[in-house]
């Protein structure tokens, strides 16, 4: 799929959910929103919710606002122009010119946008919905960065050491991450104590000595991937071990469960009842269990009133965590069935039974 068939796919969403909504003009400005539009464009200089550059979407045309600072990169590097969006821009300085030139190109004021603003109707939650189901070459990228991302966590994690901090660690995962032109939009590290006390644990100055959990959120060309892994030096213990399988069947479970046209609800619901069978249920109140994932961290946190259906091609990251392990990494759900987004490469690998079927996870890798 080309860049213009997959952007053809796209405004066409958009433009449905203007019809539906009765808008003239839809107009996206969040760093998510333009990643997806744009085919994998940047809009940002540091990541957060908001870019410098937004995209309207009018019943028969394009276009692009921003300010001169941007301009040419957005046409040369981000191709907007060749995409077939006008671009818009103006000084710096002058504060004004964004709500002025929406308000000529959608002169009935009858405006959707995915942020606040008096401008127009707050319409990100349909927008989010539109990014869901991924076209075949979104698919292609995932998986692209899928690999790229467990192979940065899997080289960083490897080379640690009793004695490196948590800090370093991340820093480890970063500097693997850039090298292949990802960022991160979260790292996690903790080691021995502090792997047991915090679920999401900000990386500290703390010295790993016995046991290390790595994971986070990393992303290229918007679309975004997550994984966890664990280091041992000293041996894993049967205790230890046979809390990681369980924890890894109660993942799989929620990934044989996330099936196309099912509410988000079911996998949570089946996951849910394992925990209680092996005598864990109050582990299920302590961490969500994740959900979907593609153009941010998560788009929804799922709980269990969640009716909200699995879309064809819809990338999830389901996280169970029962303390001191959790199994984590990035899925696709299709009509087939779900494959594997993010995998182990460097990692040893252990096989997870769900009733008949048999799944490749990766194991705790031990060093010592």
């Amino acid at each position: 799929m080309t860049r213009t068939e997959e952007l053809a796919i796209k405004l066409n969403r958009v433009r449905t959910l203007m019809e539906t909504l009765k808008l003239d003009g839809i107009y996206l400005k969040r760093q998510d929103d333009f990643a997806w539009l744009s085919c994998g464009g940047q809009n940002y200089l540091g990541w957060g919710e908001m870019g410098l550059c937004g995209l309207l979407v009018t019943s028969d045309q394009t276009f692009a606002v921003t300010n001169i600072i941007e301009k040419q990169r957005m046409i040369d590097e981000e191709r907007l122009e060749e995409m077939g969006f006008a671009v818009h821009s103006a000084v710096w300085h002058d504060l004004d010119f964004e709500a002025r030139t929406l308000k000529k190109l959608v002169p009935s004021g009858k405006l959707g946008m995915d942020f606040n603003s008096p401008l127009g109707t707050n319409v990100e939650g349909e927008i989010k919905k539109l990014r869901l189901s991924l076209t075949t070459s979104e698919v292609e990228r995932i998986k692209q960065v899928g690999y790229w991302a467990a192979l940065a966590m899997e080289e960083a994690a490897a080379s640690l050491r009793p004695g490196v901090t948590e800090i370093e660690a991340t820093k480890r995962i970063a500097m693997a991450l850039y090298d292949q032109g990802m960022e991160f939009t979260s790292l996690m590290c903790a080691a021995d104590e502090r792997l047991y006390n915090y679920r999401h644990a900000i990386a500290t100055d703390n010295k790993i000595r016995e046991r290390v959990q790595i994971g986070g959120n990393m992303r290229k060309w918007g679309l975004t991937v997550c994984l966890t892994r664990y280091v041992n030096f000293v041996p894993v213990t049967d205790e230890l071990r046979r809390q990681y399988r369980l924890n890894q069947l109660i993942d799989c479970t929620l990934m044989e469960k996330t099936v196309v046209g099912r509410p988000y609800s079911e996998p949570l619901l089946a996951a849910k009842a394992l925990y209680e069978k092996h005598g864990y249920a109050s582990e299920f109140d302590k961490h969500h269990l994740g959900g979907p994932i593609g153009y941010a961290n998560r788009d929804y946190r799922v709980d269990p009133t969640m009716m909200i259906n699995v879309a064809e091609n819809q990338a999830f990251c389901w996280n169970p965590s029962i303390t001191g392990t959790k199994s984590e990494d990035t899925i696709l759900a299709t009509s087939k069935g779900f494959e594997f987004i993010t995998r182990p490469i460097l990692f040893p690998k252990n096989t997870v039974k769900v009733g008949e079927r048999e799944y490749t996870r990766s194991d705790i890798l031990e060093k010592y």
